[in-house]
């Protein structure tokens, strides 16, 4: 990939370009269609950009140059955060997302700026998701890291956090397209999880720095998951809920759609359900994603895993893998093997119902067995002393 360095002026341009108020994404976009560069918009006359297709108080914004200096405030802000801004005319800016209907003139990215060229597939869901629908994010996102996919998602609460981590405890790579600003966390509980994405992955934002996460900004920013990604992989939503949002623009950008079937008496079933019958594809482990995939992508993805083999990452995780599923298991002690047996992956079952569960059992030997369990991986706690088994 070529370098690509703006000037601090060019930088200025494009970002006084974002900042002019009342200019949407597809004005914006058919601008610089016409006049090619940032600069020359700015420095077209009324007359023109009304010719343009800009309304007359637009079209005063961008000739009066007001957002310049909203502009050096946001490069300030963006040198305190580390933080780049990709633009169209970047040969790093994602070559699918030029290819959507509205597609942004710049993004805001903080960490691994590469990983905007690499092969991505969305992994989305609700907010509230079931001991199960967490179970299933983190494994599959996992899995589809380990296999060479990038994993996208949204850094929300729930089945997206899951993602996220999912995919960074396998070693992988993650996309993170946020509907703030880059340098704002949101939920503010994914503070540790955002400070990883910052090193290890990647957070993008069409979003100036510094802007708050409104409501109507999601449903925005859900283009952009999907735009980066060759599919959407839902996991866990109601039916009108965000994920089927970002589902329908996958659909209208020509994706992939993944769905993980769910019990159907839990409403969060009902979207991923829905979609399968409307012709999702149906998902039960990482080969169901990977085998629909074009040509293309999955030999992309063969050659990826032939290198690691030869850089030998491969035989590594392949020793852990066994470590976790093999010898453990086998050298557990009687109440932790009655304890992984009394679990289940999709009902988390609290603290006090095992002590009944596991008879002869004092409180000190279960919770010790636990602590066993979940330093083994077997097992993983969850809020309110509630525990369910790792899939």
């Amino acid at each position: 990939m070529p370098s690509f360095v703006l000037s601090r002026e060019e930088e200025l341009y494009w970002l006084a370009l974002k900042l002019v108020p009342g200019l949407g994404t597809r004005t914006s976009g058919k601008l610089l269609d016409r006049f090619r560069t940032p600069q020359a918009i700015f420095r077209a006359s009324r007359t023109e950009l009304e010719a343009a297709g800009v309304n007359g108080a637009v079209a005063q914004s961008i000739a009066s140059g007001i957002t310049f200096e909203d502009a050096a405030a946001q490069h300030d802000k963006m040198a305190e955060a580390e933080a780049v801004v990709i633009t169209m005319g970047d040969p790093r800016y994602p070559q699918l997302l030029r290819e959507i209907f509205d597609p942004p003139v710049l993004l805001f990215a903080r960490g691994r700026v590469e990983l905007l060229q690499s092969l991505a597939v969305a992994v989305v869901g609700t907010r509230r998701p079931t001991p199960y629908g967490l179970a299933v994010a983190e494994r599959l996102a996992g899995d589809l890291a380990h296999a060479g996919l990038t994993i996208s998602s949204g850094m929300a609460r729930g089945v997206d956090s899951a993602a996220h981590k999912g995919t960074l405890a396998a070693g992988g790579d993650t996309i993170a397209v946020l509907g703030c600003g880059v340098d704002v966390v949101y939920p503010s509980e994914n503070r540790r999880l955002a400070a990883e994405l910052a090193v290890k992955g990647l957070i993008i934002s069409e979003f100036p720095m510094g802007a708050i996460a409104f409501p109507q900004n999601f449903p925005i920013r859900n283009r952009i998951i999907s735009g980066i990604s060759l599919g959407v992989l839902v996991v866990e939503g109601a039916q009108y809920s965000g994920s089927a949002i970002t589902a329908k623009l996958a659909m209208d950008q020509g994706r992939e759609v993944f769905a993980v079937p769910g019990n159907i008496t839990n409403k969060l079933a009902w979207g991923p359900n829905l979609l399968i019958k409307q012709g999702a594809k149906l998902v039960q482990d990482w080969n169901d994603v990977v085998s629909e995939l074009p040509a293309e992508s999955r030999r992309h993805l063969i050659d990826k895993g032939r290198q690691k083999i030869l850089a030998g990452e491969g035989a590594s995780a392949g020793s852990e893998a066994a470590s976790l599923l093999g010898d453990p298991v086998s050298e557990l002690g009687n109440v932790a093997r009655r304890l992984l047996e009394s679990l289940q992956v999709d009902v988390a079952v609290h603290l006090d119902d095992l002590l009944e569960k596991i008879e002869d059992t004092s409180p000190s030997e279960l919770i010790a067995a636990l602590f066993e369990l979940e330093m083994l991986g077997l097992v993983k706690q969850l809020p309110g002393k509630n525990f369910v088994k790792v899939w």
